[in-house]
């Protein structure tokens, strides 16, 4: 009886939590863009430099926990959805590009790293394609989620325009790089088996 009700309970919190990732995903959105207005548009706001800093940094970090989020609702809740599947992607990249946009307009971006990091990106948002057409599936590697996490400091870094800032950007470049052949070598071995 105890057990039947705690499941029953489950379930009910289960069903009020399956918008919560999508909904999570597309404030990411709403918060890349106003990131990137921060860093861009400086001119339409009365703020001193370091307090623009301060505010684009500030929608960043909770953009970037609203990542954590979204994916720890959806796999540990079964809140997964195929708009789901679609929006986080979106959203993540949304939201770095914009970072990254933001960051080579103010200078602070060495533009080399931040075209690997890009193009990394790109190709393999395109493999993720093919083989979703194909009926594979890939889940992110540890190496991708590290990246990931250390993408975001050193955006988080450079946008407060802090020491280090570019030293690990160029670490988040050789991670990009290297869990990038780990799609690739994934998708190989899922055509060879």
């Amino acid at each position: 009886m105890i057990y039947e009700l705690k499941f029953h309970r489950y379930e009910i919190w289960k069903k009020r939590l399956k918008n919560i990732p999508n909904i999570l995903a597309f404030i990411r959105i709403v918060l890349a863009f106003l990131m990137y207005l921060f860093l861009v548009e400086r001119d339409l706001f009365s703020l001193s430099e370091s307090w623009l800093d301060y505010f684009a940094a500030l929608i960043f970090v909770i953009a970037s926990i609203t990542d954590f989020f979204d994916g720890f609702i959806a796999r540990n809740f079964e809140a997964s959805s195929k708009l789901g599947e679609i929006l986080d992607p979106l959203a993540d990249k949304m939201l770095t590009l914009g970072a990254f946009l933001g960051l080579l307009y103010l200078h602070r971006a060495n533009p080399w790293a931040v075209y690997l990091i890009l193009v990394r990106e790109f190709f393999i948002t395109g493999l993720r394609v093919a083989m979703a057409s194909e009926g594979l599936s890939v889940k992110a590697s540890m190496a991708g989620k590290v990246k990931t996490v250390i993408q975001m400091i050193a955006i988080g870094f450079l946008i407060m325009d802090w020491v280090c800032g570019n030293c690990l950007l160029w670490i988040a470049v050789v991670l990009t790089l290297y869990s990038g052949l780990d799609y690739v070598k994934a998708y190989i071995k899922a055509h060879n088996d």
